[in-house]
């Protein structure tokens, strides 16, 4: 799965898990397994406030989709951390669990 994240000024979190084809946000499961290869499920037709985008599944089978990202205030845009929240990489999530998304905190920035 390749998930494309989204920041947005927000003061809540995001929490991610996948188990199998179920991505799990804040608690919620989002049954993927639908989706066949070479299809995209609309961003209208899944009630998720932190889809930020269509749902995706290429002739491999893997997923690409969006997320919102909600960071809250940055002290210093110019340090490493800012960037990772404001300028979040793709993630490849290739594993079952917890998937781990870029915080101020894990630099050492406070809110």
């Amino acid at each position: 799965m390749k998930l494309t994240l989204i920041p947005q000024r927000r003061d809540d979190a995001l929490a991610l898990s996948l188990s199998g084809n179920v991505l799990t946000i804040n608690g919620d499961a989002l049954d993927l397994s639908g989706i066949p290869a070479g299809a995209t499920l609309p961003r209208e037709a899944v009630d998720c406030e932190w889809l930020a985008s269509d749902i995706e599944r290429d002739e491999e089978g893997t997923l690409s989709l969006s997320l919102i990202l909600p960071h809250g205030f940055i002290a210093d845009p110019s340090s490493d951390a800012a960037k990772a929240v404001l300028y979040p990489a793709v993630i490849e999530v290739t594993k079952d669990g917890e998937i781990t998304l870029p915080t101020h905190e894990e630099e050492g920035i406070e809110e």
